[in-house]
């Protein structure tokens, strides 16, 4: 998910370059979303991991 986050920022830097800025602002909002989605996932995924683990 972090990979998908990081080709939309790209994406969203390349169509601003050229001047796409409805593109760019879009493929960068999708960006945004997707990396807090992940940060989130990463969060639980840590905290099931430690509680899960803890002996």
């Amino acid at each position: 998910m972090l990979r998908w986050a990081a080709i939309f920022f790209i994406i969203a830097i390349i169509a601003a370059i050229f001047g796409f800025g409805g593109i760019a602002a879009g493929a960068a909002s999708i960006a945004k979303v997707l990396f807090f989605i992940f940060i989130i996932a990463f969060v639980i995924v840590i905290a099931f991991g430690a509680t899960l683990f803890k002996k």
